[in-house]
């Protein structure tokens, strides 16, 4: 194979003053089967399931991602079940392309899809989805990750990864807390995206990644009315695809989502940096397996709550994190007292509180933005969350006459704090891994985003593939076409290349 070292230095010579991502974008999706109200217990049982998954720790340009699904939390099945998925996206793997539906999972690595030969694995999905299997004998890219690849012997392997000596191949087993798991083996095949480098110039792109092709399946995995064809990791370490393609210097090591909150849910994922003069950022805790923010200090209508700052501290099971596979969002005990003892104080007389299994409630007559305080999260670096009442309360429908209104926030079983969809959605967060910070901002995630594609900040429009009039001036003085189509040659040719 051709050296791609005089096509790059041609490149950098172009641009001097910038170095050209593509910018890949995945529409979000986010299913429930039908409108059924669920309760908070059923939530949190559902939370609960996700926490165990979590604590278990098992793994250690620009691409856009399509997001599918409702933000309605109190939507389930038709039988009453649990919520059966959050958000999901769809990839295309292999030679000739396949499509695979795929729930997104920040609190892991790996992306893995169900293979052919798979044992106890679901044979069909409630959720309206067609089932896919990945054949690595009808994949003509395909090949199988031997024991002597990186991912087996250095740094970049897991505590699940191991080598098969009979057959050597690097196998996984990932055992999560609720009991289900799911073992296979790893390939290196071709991943699709649409590679954005500006103005028309939508680039029909691949690289070769590696991912797990499961086999074997067991617990919630195998549920009919929660099956997808497998998890895409979205977590730190080496094996995720956003560490894979920007170790080919294909994207940035950042992600963005923007998750709606309104209407028919989805939103907008991206492998690349959402850019937004609002976006305020907080350090990431080093050393952590999840998203771990250090959340300082909680604020209501303004007012400093009483919290020993030790409550937030970070450890082995304790801290917090943002983990969009959540639902709702925990504070722990310390925290959680203290909350909801001043909210309640803040909305009396307005209001009527109530205990409603188990939760604290109120009956309100009047609009909530108009009777409840706005809710301060303060992180280190500076960076505060401001939470309007619809993003820590739950409406839970008429009582007595009056709309319910619960808090949202639920006490945290352990000592870890969880930032769920609840305050997530409505909002821009970054996911910066280059310079391992987090960043959020208010925002109408039914519009489009601007995306980075350099590293001076010149950028697109994403999520409805257009771009503004300056973005585009800037993009045309910057890209000729002559640069542009070597550009996305010199793409072309890096998706050739082999981890």
């Amino acid at each position: 194979m051709r050296p791609l070292w005089p096509f790059l230095i041609l490149a950098a010579s172009l641009l001097p003053m910038s170095v050209v991502y593509c910018a890949t974008f995945l529409p979000l999706h986010r299913a429930f089967p039908l409108n059924h109200t669920l309760g908070l217990d059923q939530l949190r049982a559902r939370d609960s399931v996700r926490h165990a998954r979590l604590l278990q720790s098992f793994v250690g340009g620009v691409v856009d991602f399509s997001v599918q699904g409702s933000p309605d939390p109190y939507l389930v099945g038709v039988d009453g079940s649990s919520t059966p998925l959050l958000y999901f996206t769809k990839v295309k793997l292999g030679s000739p392309p396949r499509e695979f539906t795929v729930q997104i999972d920040t609190g892991s690595d790996v992306l893995w899809v169900t293979c052919s030969s798979c044992r106890n694995c679901p044979q069909s999905s409630a959720l309206g989805i067609q089932l896919n299997y990945f054949d690595t004998t009808s994949s003509s890219t395909a090949g199988l990750v031997p024991c002597s690849h990186p991912i087996c012997t250095s740094e970049i392997q897991t505590a699940a990864t191991q080598c098969s000596p009979q057959s050597n191949q690097c196998i996984y087993s990932f055992q999560y807390g609720d009991g289900s798991g799911t073992t296979g083996y790893y390939v290196a095949d071709t991943f699709y995206f649409d590679a954005v480098l500006g103005k028309s110039s939508i680039a029909n792109s691949s690289a070769v990644i590696v991912f797990g092709c499961s086999t074997f399946q067991s617990g919630d995995l195998t549920k009919t009315e929660k099956a997808v064809d497998g998890i895409f990791g979205f977590g730190q370490g080496g094996l995720s695809v956003v560490s894979q393609l920007s170790s080919h210097g294909i994207t940035p090591r950042v992600f963005s989502h923007c998750l709606k909150g309104e209407g028919s849910g989805g939103g907008i994922l991206v492998l690349g940096e959402i850019l937004e003069p609002g976006i305020v950022y907080s350090p990431l805790v080093p050393s952590q397996s999840h998203y771990n923010l250090n959340l300082q200090s909680i604020a209501v209508n303004g007012q400093l709550l009483s919290i020993d700052p030790a409550a937030f501290a970070t450890s082995n099971d304790r801290g917090t994190i943002v983990d969009s596979g959540t639902t709702l969002a925990y504070l722990v005990e310390e925290a959680y007292n203290p909350f909801v003892s001043a909210v309640t104080a803040t909305v009396q007389p307005s209001v009527t509180p109530t205990i409603y299994k188990g939760n604290q409630c109120y009956l309100v007559s009047n609009s909530v933005s108009e009777v409840f305080p706005p809710v301060s999260l303060n992180f280190a670096g500076g960076a505060s969350m401001l939470l309007k009442p619809q993003e820590y309360l739950i409406n839970l429908g008429p009582s007595n006459g009056a709309p319910l209104w619960c808090i949202g926030f639920q006490k945290a079983q352990a000592g870890l704090s969880i930032l769920g969809d609840l305050v997530l959605k409505d909002k821009i967060f970054v996911y910066d891994l280059a310079h391992q910070r987090i960043g959020w901002a208010n925002y109408d995630c039914s519009l489009s985003v601007t995306v980075s594609v350099t590293s001076s900040k010149d950028f697109i429009n994403a999520g409805q593939w257009s771009v503004s009039s300056s973005s585009r001036d800037m993009l045309l003085k910057l890209l000729p076409p002559s640069i542009m189509a070597l550009l996305m040659h010199i793409l072309a040719l890096m998706s050739l290349q082999i981890l």
